[in-house]
């Protein structure tokens, strides 16, 4: 268990750099940034509000407790690569430069099952108590 927590604790920690790294730009309005928020299509005042929910998903999953606020965490920041790696295809196609998301997406995923085993938690959309038949 020792040795999943500590990875738990590796991957989380990288995954949230990578975000905190990215939202810097957002909130920032950087020249760079709005140009690639015009290029795909998205007007500029949508940056600060992305990096400031990137860093706050980014907080939510790594203070302690807190578990359903974890889980909105870990989605809203899913939605977000996904977003953004979606916009991206959608505006300049498949392109082998949009293989780069496929690493924080990965990040993400590990750190999200890793919490999950952490804390003894089965990975089900539903629980047990969903599946039980109706009689």
């Amino acid at each position: 268990m020792k040795k999943t927590k500590i990875t738990f604790w590796i991957i989380t920690a990288l995954f949230a750099a990578f975000m905190i790294l990215t939202s810097i730009p957002d909130i920032t309005m950087n020249k760079d940034g709005i140009a690639f928020m015009d290029h795909i299509g998205y007007q500029p005042y949508i940056m600060p509000f992305l990096g400031i929910a990137k860093i706050l998903g980014c907080i939510a999953i790594l203070i302690p407790g807190f578990p359903r606020l974890k889980e909105w965490a870990y989605a809203g920041l899913f939605f977000d690569l996904i977003g953004a790696t979606y916009s991206q295809i959608a505006t300049d196609g498949l392109l082998p430069q949009i293989s780069f998301m496929l690493l924080p997406i990965a990040l993400l995923i590990i750190s999200y099952a890793l919490y999950h085993k952490i804390n003894g938690q089965r990975l089900s959309i539903f629980t047990a108590q969903q599946l039980k038949p109706a009689i």
